[in-house]
């Protein structure tokens, strides 16, 4: 192992610069407050905004930072006031780990909109001025309200990616009633997030098509996640042979696409949720007026919503794919995920490989 730097009792992988290469760090935590639980983490998914703030591409990195916001663990102490978690269960932490709590979209269990700003789990400005960090770690101390308790029995490993990528289809398949077994949906893109709704589009018993520029995403769209059909969406004919077809699309795909061809796909009325962050969003008036369609964007969910997705996945056995790494290989990890070599998320073995 690389040497350490810093000190504490808290071991983690940090950057220290816009290489964004992660090595060996020590720091402290807070003390465990009334209202907080103590996670020793045994997993951690590994997800795009990683890459993101390790390499400074919001330019608001706050070095050295720990990544990582799809956490699960071991609950080994819990404050005072705690009432939902005891010793020993098994919880979650997600992409956010504060907010206002007074709000009218915190009152409504939306924290994630938070009118004051949610507070991200890693280089996140918390209400005690310090700065968050996230997951690459060995435990973490976060308030009970923004945690998860995790269902008996589901693979911690698994829980990991749910915590970002899950609900971030989840929520928005959710709020636009895609839960209608018949009804037909498309995905767009087939990582981390694309995977997921197609996951929970074949439990909510919907006929799922994939979309995809990539030949080689046939066969695993097909057998391994059970999509009913896959389209290549650069070939002209295929897509026009969906033309109002679906009565949903969720878009993953952050890379610069049109949309007007999407959008002739769904049915009168149908909607387009974007997940994705494409740097621009152009449209002919008339891929909306003329059918009465809808395009929506959406970020991550709230904390009951999260909650109610995990106990979901529990009931009908939606797992996520995963590939299982030791936290040493987690620089060459962050470079196959920029290329796209991934199947379908990387989830760090934290209790195994953190020593």
């Amino acid at each position: 192992m690389d040497t350490e730097i810093g000190s504490g009792d808290c071991l983690a992988w940090a950057a220290r610069d816009a290489s964004g290469i992660l090595s060996p760090y020590r720091f402290n935590r807070r003390v465990v407050r009334s209202n907080d639980v103590r996670i020793e983490i045994t997993h951690c998914g590994v997800c795009y905004a990683d890459v993101h703030w390790t390499r400074n591409l919001h330019g608001d990195t706050k070095y050295p930072l720990v990544p990582g916001h799809e956490i699960v663990g071991v609950v080994t102490e819990v404050g005072s006031n705690v009432k939902g978690f005891k010793v020993g269960d098994h919880a979650g932490v997600g992409t956010y780990v504060n907010s206002c709590g007074e709000c009218e979209y915190c009152n409504d269990f939306l924290e994630v909109h938070c009118s004051k700003g949610s507070i991200f789990t890693f280089n996140g400005l918390d209400s005690d001025g310090t700065i968050t960090k996230g997951g690459y770690s060995s435990y973490i101390i976060v308030k009970e309200r923004y945690c998860y308790m995790i269902p008996d029995g589901y693979p911690l490993a698994m829980a990991a990616p749910l915590l970002c990528a899950g609900i971030t289809v989840y929520t928005p398949m959710m709020r636009h009633k895609m839960n209608q077994p018949g009804k037909s949906l498309g995905v767009i893109g087939l990582g981390g997030l694309g995977h997921m709704a197609v996951k929970f589009g074949k439990a909510f018993g919907l006929k799922v098509t994939v979309f995809s520029t990539s030949k080689s995403k046939k066969e695993e769209a097909l057998k391994l996640l059970g999509a009913d059909k896959f389209v290549i969406s650069s070939d002209q004919q295929q897509m026009e042979s969906m033309t109002k077809s679906l009565d949903f699309i969720v878009d993953t795909a952050s890379g610069d696409h049109p949309f007007d061809p999407y959008m002739s796909l769904l049915k009168i009325g149908g909607v387009l949720v974007l997940v994705g962050f494409p740097s621009e969003v152009r449209l002919n008036p008339g891929s909306l007026n003329l059918g009465s369609r809808s395009i929506s964007g959406s970020l991550t969910g709230g904390t009951k919503e999260t909650q109610r997705m995990l106990e979901f996945c529990a009931a009908n056995k939606v797992y996520p794919e995963i590939e299982l790494i030791n936290i040493q290989y987690i620089n060459e990890a962050i470079e196959r995920l920029i290329n796209r070599d991934v199947k379908y998320r990387f989830v760090i073995d934290i209790k195994n490989s953190l020593k």
